[in-house]
């Protein structure tokens, strides 16, 4: 059974046009590392595309596809091994892409600081980091204005003590 052809017209533009908002967020959940974000990238269009035809447009498609890929990467975490998660995130597993991505040695301690963050505070840290209006952050969280802007405020400060720290 193949798609309509709307669907398809539809589905490409979404994923040119929020494939860079994606990867960003899934790296900022995977603490930088680019081959699994890509591959969670990947696994979140999945997941919208199984999802398109139940889009029921009371949110904007950017919307959509962030709680999609919010959803997708909780799940991801939840579901490996915190073992293995600590054994993942070494110095060691960068050295070989430090020539081919020089920035990423950069934006470690930034990556390293989101992921020691808990999980709604990572996810709206990625949003205030991705530009995300309040509004669009509230609708995401389901967290009101005035208390979205104080957990922003503590999220900052607590960001700013981790970096300090490494």
């Amino acid at each position: 059974m193949s798609a309509a052809p709307g669907k398809e017209t539809l589905f490409e533009s979404l994923h040119h046009d929020y494939h860079p908002m994606v990867k960003q967020l899934c790296l900022g959940y995977l603490k930088g590392d680019q081959h699994a974000a890509e591959d969670l990238a990947q696994e979140v269009f999945l997941n919208a595309w199984k999802a398109l035809d139940r889009f029921r447009q009371e949110a904007s498609y950017k919307t959509w596809i962030y709680r999609i890929t919010v959803n997708t990467c909780l799940l991801f975490l939840r579901k490996r091994n915190p073992v293995q998660l600590v054994a993942e995130w070494n110095e060691a597993s960068f050295a070989g892409h430090q020539t081919a991505q020089p920035d990423r040695q950069r934006y470690q301690p930034l990556y390293r600081a989101i992921g020691a963050l808990p999980e709604l505070d990572r996810l709206i840290i990625m949003m205030v980091l991705d530009e995300l209006s309040y509004e669009e952050i509230g609708a995401i969280t389901g967290i009101g204005a005035i208390n979205l802007r104080v957990k922003i405020h503590r999220i900052k400060k607590k960001m700013s003590q981790l970096l300090k720290e490494s």
